[in-house]
């Protein structure tokens, strides 16, 4: 499906209906928000300001939704007051993005909208993201998923329309390590030292990851840190609010992986052209068996944890591991289309 009928399958999706767009300003939803006030019957962005995200984020997602001329309300909630959080447990977002959503659906039901929307693109069904899992639970809808708009299409169709967004919306609590305890102390020195090098280098993405005192940064672009006297102001400057080490992660950050399938040729013909992608996560065989049954014919094997699935002369096996391999198709294209219409049906 190209770009132009994906948009128009949002749209149609969007037309006519009472929705709350959760709203962080960045890619996903800011083209969700935009489509949404152009076809939705009324349109709300809400903003969960839940104290440990970035000061500019919020005041980002307030230009962005301006500048969108979608109504706009920023929520605020100091997250770092519950203690389940700041203990900081593996399911840490899972237990934000409840808290989250919980304050959203009561907005979406006190104001009568059909309910919150949620920019999920399917490009992040391929990451290990406990939100998603939230998502589904929970029944949240995601049209970018339902249009199988994935990350490229986005910041294609932002970038074609000149829109803006914040390229860097995550909250700073995932710079801590899980099991480490989130302190205010942590969360302040971390927003300090991420301004810092951003101040210094003009970058628009910088983390700076606290494990226990030691800084870990992480850039995009490296060569813009790659100078002595620089890295021994940052260094100064980190060990004053408390960082004991500073280090460099000198493989970068933030890349978007593309390509979401790889291939592995077949040694007995070209009909049995087959490629493969492995998901960062495990799946739940019975319940994917149940979605993927919308797709053709499935045969499922809980024993074994494999799920395999017939539509037309294509074949696709499934994993509990997350692996997926694609047979029976033309080319990387093929499977890569293949792949957007299962990754929706995969359950965890």
């Amino acid at each position: 499906m190209d770009i132009q009928r994906k948009i128009d399958s949002l749209r149609n999706y969007l037309n006519g209906k009472k929705v709350l767009v959760a709203f962080s300003g960045g890619a996903d939803s800011t083209l969700l928000a935009l489509i949404a006030k152009e076809e939705a019957k009324d349109a709300l962005a809400v903003t969960i300001d839940n104290g440990v995200m970035p000061d500019e984020c919020i005041q980002e997602a307030e230009q962005i939704a301006q500048k969108i001329g979608i109504k706009h309300r920023i929520v605020r909630e100091n997250y770092l007051n519950d203690p389940a959080f700041e203990l900081n447990p593996p399911n840490r977002c899972y237990i934000c993005k409840k808290k989250m959503y919980q304050k959203m659906e009561k907005i979406a039901r006190d104001e009568q909208y059909d309910g919150v929307i949620d920019g999920t693109n399917i490009s992040d069904l391929m990451e290990d993201r406990p939100g998603i899992r939230f998502n589904l639970e929970k029944n949240i809808e995601m049209p970018l998923i339902k249009s199988e708009i994935t990350s490229k299409d986005v910041r294609k169709v932002l970038n074609q329309l000149n829109i803006d967004y914040n390229p860097s919306t995550t909250c700073l609590a995932t710079r801590i390590p899980t099991g480490k305890t989130i302190t205010p102390h942590k969360i302040n020195r971390i927003s300090y030292a991420e301004n810092l090098i951003k101040n210094l280098t003009s970058l628009d993405v910088v983390r700076v990851r606290d494990d226990e005192g030691l800084a870990l940064i992480e850039v995009k672009d490296i060569d813009k840190l790659i100078d002595k006297d620089l890295l021994d102001h940052i260094v100064s400057e980190l060990k004053a609010v408390g960082f004991k080490r500073v280090t460099l992660n000198i493989g970068g950050y933030g890349d978007v992986k593309d390509e979401m399938v790889i291939y592995k040729p077949c040694k007995d013909g070209k009909n049995k052209i087959m490629f493969e992608t492995e998901l960062p996560y495990q799946l739940n065989i019975p319940l994917t068996c149940q979605e993927l049954g919308k797709l053709g014919k499935v045969n499922c094997s809980r024993e074994m944890g494999i799920a395999t699935l017939e539509m037309g002369e294509k074949n696709i096996t499934i994993s509990s591991n997350g692996q997926i391999v694609a047979r029976r198709v033309k080319d990387r294209e093929d499977a890569q289309e293949l792949l957007l219409k299962v990754l929706p049906c995969l359950r965890r």
